[in-house]
């Protein structure tokens, strides 16, 4: 029988690769509540701004069970981090034509780690502002009211979280943006070390720009940092 979304909800990402590991559910039965759920929500948040589902299907089909997130959904910051065959507009008109060619080194150890791919979420424009209220990509709202922002530059992320839609999201952090838009939504947000954890795009804050995520608890941050982790040339 299929997971039901009370169920899916419950769990925190650590929780559901566990029960993967143990055969109670699939990763395809995961990522159809999470797809159920973005398409019950998204319309009035506007936290994800790309739709990979076809995709996911594909990769949750071929998860390796024995990964630390295996099965779980996610969702990518439309902020300089390349997904291949994806468009990444890093919120801006200029790239709105732009489609990534490869995977980044972040998406290639989110995948190795288990994590299936859903889509994209929103940023303002290169992710300058506190806010998520871009002029390209449209205002990002927060589940907890339509009237509340939802922090930035990673409210997307952050506003799919906190609506149940994942239980953990990619976000990235320069002046803010991870620990803002967790604060927003009552999220685990955590600004890594420099260099950490591996960005491949020089951003406007580089020195200051690191990649982590939001999370609906202290130990899927801390669990993702141990898959993730790791120095790039």
């Amino acid at each position: 029988m299929a997971m039901r979304y009370d169920e899916y909800a419950s769990l925190d990402a650590v929780a559901m690769a566990a029960l993967v590991r143990k055969g109670d559910v699939t990763p395809a039965e995961l990522l159809e509540c999470a797809i159920a759920r973005a398409e019950a929500v998204n319309g009035r948040l506007n936290a994800i701004v790309y739709k990979g589902y076809d995709d996911a299907r594909q990769a949750a089909a071929k998860v390796d069970r024995n990964a630390p997130f295996a099965g779980v959904p996610f969702l990518i910051k439309d902020l300089y981090c390349d997904v291949a065959g994806w468009p990444m507009s890093n919120g801006s008109r200029f790239f709105r034509d732009y489609v990534s060619r490869e995977d980044s080194e972040w998406v290639r150890r989110c995948r190795k780690a288990g994590l299936v791919i859903m889509g994209k979420s929103n940023t303002p424009e290169y992710g300058i502002t506190g806010t998520t209220e871009g002029a390209f990509l449209g205002p990002c709202r927060s589940p907890f009211g339509e009237n509340r922002i939802a922090g930035g530059s990673s409210g997307g992320s952050a506003s799919a979280v906190a609506a149940g839609i994942v239980p953990m999201g990619h976000a990235t952090d320069g002046l803010g943006s991870i620990r803002i838009p967790a604060a927003c939504n009552g999220l685990v947000g955590l600004k890594v070390t420099r260099c950490r954890n591996p960005m491949d795009w020089n951003s406007p804050v580089t020195d200051l720009s690191v990649g982590h995520v939001v999370s609906v608890s202290v130990r899927d941050t801390a669990a993702m940092l141990d898959a993730v982790s790791g120095p790039v040339p």
